[in-house]
């Protein structure tokens, strides 16, 4: 008898290799500052630390919290990217000798304090406009200009290389480089930039989205299968309505399947007909509407097919980019939004 769950599945040896990919697109001194902010994109933060302090040099994250989870297990750099804005967080930050962002000039009092006990990278906004000190602000900054510190800027288009804003942006972050100490260090490329921008990695990198298997270049694999179990195989004959809303009717008689997950587990209530699962190893489609709990599949061409039987959403086997694409969605996204009711299993830490 079956005992049906969402499962997730998350494969570390595939993060490792993804990382070597994205080392040998780099120069060979040029350091990689895996980011795993969000759970580690919904990898779990102590797992996937446990499971990479060998293979990279340094960890990014968001929230104060999540660097002294991090502080917990490891020595490597670690970098607070949205920067902290209280005494009591800098002496957070010192007492655990964790690195700095300062993006706005209402930080620089605090910084100014710090400037000899903590590393600072000084982020600068070049185009993207979101984070990100002004070009004509930058000379207030001069405190900071010291040789264990960083130049950053984040890009907003990276991953459309012919995008014209790419070329405004290092335009303006050299502008940058020109203000301050040719001895300090520089960042800007992200996951899709170190694809796409090799030649403008410099001295670190911070690649995301790149580690999971979210983003598309080849050898990259989805480090995460999201799976559920068949609970229910249904015959239909010729104009039958399928799901809510009946949105779907068959044009022949049909074979379908009704897996034990939907959008409460974390799969996109807006999927459309035709987004691709695999079952049995063949590749079936979604038909009708997903609902909380169940999602039906067309398996009318797969052979053999039974309750219990496994359906990959995604997987190392097919891309969770085959469900972004076809719904307009982001691997981001998909990746952190997994409900805690979904069962996790982690291979190869």
């Amino acid at each position: 008898m079956i005992e049906p769950n969402s499962e997730l599945i998350i494969d570390f040896e595939l993060v490792r290799d993804n990382i070597k990919i994205i080392r040998d697109n780099l120069p060979t001194n040029c350091k990689i500052m895996g980011i795993i902010k969000s759970n580690a994109y919904g990898h779990d933060l102590e797992k996937t630390t446990q499971a990479l302090d060998k293979v990279i040099d340094g960890y990014g994250v968001v929230r104060l919290e999540e660097a002294l989870k991090i502080r917990e297990s490891s020595l490597k750099p670690i970098l607070a990217m949205q920067g902290v804005y209280s005494s009591e967080a800098y002496e957070t930050l010192n007492k655990n000798n964790i690195w700095a962002v300062i993006h706005s000039v209402s930080q620089l009092p605090l910084a100014k304090q710090y400037k000899d006990k903590l590393v600072h990278w000084i982020k600068v906004n070049t185009g993207m406009n979101r984070l990100g000190i002004r070009l004509d602000d930058l000379d207030h900054f001069q405190l900071l200009f010291k040789d264990s510190n960083v130049l950053m800027t984040h890009l907003a288009c990276a991953d459309n290389p012919k995008d014209e804003l790419n070329v405004m942006q290092f335009k303006n972050f050299d502008h940058a480089w020109n203000k301050v100490s040719k001895n300090m260090k520089r960042s800007i490329l992200n996951s899709a930039g170190v694809f796409n921008f090799a030649d403008q990695a410099y001295d670190w990198v911070r690649p995301g989205i790149a580690m999971y298997g979210g983003i598309n270049f080849p050898g990259l694999k989805t480090a995460m299968t999201f799976r559920s179990q068949i609970i229910s195989i249904q015959s239909l004959g010729k104009n039958e309505r399928i799901g809510y809303g009946g949105r779907v009717k068959t044009n022949k008689p049909t074979k379908i399947a009704v897996v034990y997950c939907g959008y409460a587990d974390g799969f996109p209530q807006t999927a459309i007909d035709g987004t691709s699962v695999i079952v049995n190893s063949h590749k079936s489609q979604i038909i009708g509407r997903v609902s909380m709990d169940l999602i039906s599949i067309d398996i009318t061409e797969i052979p053999d097919c039974k309750i219990g039987d496994w359906c990959e959403l995604w997987s190392p086997d097919m891309s969770i980019l085959e469900n972004t694409q076809k719904n307009g969605l982001l691997s981001y996204e998909l990746m952190t939004k997994m409900n805690q009711r979904v069962k996790r299993d982690y291979l190869n830490i």
